[in-house]
């Protein structure tokens, strides 16, 4: 006697017949999108040269961290007794991780722009000596930072809390290290850096700003620093802060490339929260202290207070039904 077919039998046939169907296609399509791959209009990276890695720009800024702040993002203890080899263990490794990715990232844009050999090996090998040897200046230049935090946040009950804990601070210590690369002239690789920093801060602080000690993001979210921005010393800022350009022409990527576009902040400034200040001319003067929710695109005299005039607010009784 034949076996009568279930609805949940003929269900899974269905299935698989669909799934068959649909995987004959996949050929078809694999080739479609290879062809787009040879297509001048798409970008495609198809070559015997490695890019750089993005996987490793991670591993390089959390090995570097340990470096830059020992014992407190190391996996094993570190005292007196193993500093020595742990220190000498770790700048091996990130030597040997940006040497690497350094290369990589000028051997890209020698082969893309069709540029003279520079020698790619030797000089990923010469900055990433350079960028170590900076590392105990850098070191002292977070220091300040630090203190900055601590001293102009009342909530923090330590510089460890700050140290482990606070955005702010994770984003200067990528930039910091990111903007000795973009001096020595390394592409990509330090983009690609602040902009990780930017992912899981919400800070967004391009490398080649120039920012001096002692500066302060406190909450952060939404912050963007503009490349030609300069900062000075002691400044704090807050959250949604923008430094940025004024409206850019549609070719400015062209026009205005390497020109001074964003502000310069000088000493000693405070800018609260949600300020916008625009423009490569607009100066904010030294002790001057921006409210929240400002729009500037002129220079501020120093020793000045921007604020707006109080809005009107509007109060409404809320009736609540009555059960």
């Amino acid at each position: 006697m034949l076996k009568k077919t279930t609805e949940s039998e003929k269900k899974c046939r269905t299935d698989a017949e669909s799934v068959f169907k649909a995987r004959n296609l996949l050929p078809g399509i694999a080739e479609k999108i290879i062809k787009s791959c040879y297509d001048k209009k798409c970008y495609t990276h198809i070559d015997y040269d490695p890019l750089p890695s993005k996987d490793s720009v991670f591993e390089i800024i959390n090995k570097s961290r340990e470096i830059l702040f020992p014992g407190y993002f190391a996996k094993e203890k570190i005292d007196p007794a193993n500093l020595r080899y742990n220190m000498g263990q770790n700048v091996s490794v990130l030597f040997d991780m940006l040497a690497e990715q350094i290369s990589n990232c000028i051997r890209h844009d020698c082969l893309r722009y069709s540029q003279e050999c520079s020698n790619c090996g030797t000089r990923g090998n010469d900055i990433a000596i350079g960028f170590l040897e900076a590392i105990p200046s850098i070191r002292k230049q977070l220091a300040t930072d630090v203190v900055a935090a601590f001293d102009g946040d009342p909530a923090a009950q330590s510089h460890d809390e700050i140290i482990f804990s606070y955005p702010g601070l994770y984003a200067i210590m990528v930039y910091r290290q990111a903007h000795k690369l973009f001096t020595s002239g390394v592409p990509l690789l330090p983009r690609m850096m602040t902009e990780y920093a930017h992912s899981l801060t919400g800070i967004d602080i391009h490398p080649g700003a120039k920012i001096g000690d002692s500066f302060s993001i406190d909450h952060g979210t939404g912050v963007v620093i503009g490349e030609t921005t300069v900062i000075g010393k002691n400044v704090r800022i807050y959250q949604g802060v923008t430094l940025g350009a004024l409206s850019l022409p549609k070719d400015a990527g062209i026009l205005l490339k390497g020109k001074k576009r964003h502000p310069t902040i000088e000493d000693d400034v405070i800018i609260y929260a949600g300020a916008t200040i625009l423009g490569g001319k607009t100066v904010i003067g030294a002790r001057s202290v921006v409210g929240g929710n400002i729009w500037i695109t002129e220079s501020v005299a120093p020793d000045t207070t921007v604020v707006m005039e109080n809005p009107q607010l509007i109060y409404k009784k809320t009736i609540r039904n009555q059960i």
